[in-house]
């Protein structure tokens, strides 16, 4: 089973150049096996994981950013894979 975790943050008013670097410098541990991180105009970043694992298993996510770096509190999401009919 695949579960994917969503990891969502708006950066403070001209610190979107930060917050990307402070996601791709936090490394998971263990690291999934596929991460891909994503910026987006507004200062959104994206991180998305993949794991091999039940949607309940705990698996390594990304911290809170620090709050000065943050218009608003990370959103999170969890999916799990459905196979095709």
């Amino acid at each position: 089973m695949t579960v994917a975790l969503m990891w969502e943050a708006k950066a403070a008013p001209d610190r979107a150049a930060e917050l990307l670097a402070w996601c791709r410098a936090h490394p998971l541990a263990p690291a999934p096996p596929r991460r891909e991180t994503y910026a987006a105009p507004g200062g959104r970043v994206l991180v998305l994981t993949w794991w091999d694992a039940p949607l309940d298993a705990e698996v390594p996510e990304l911290p809170d950013p620090p709050a000065e770096l943050t218009a608003r509190p990370v959103h999170r999401w969890r999916f799990e894979q459905v196979p095709e009919d």
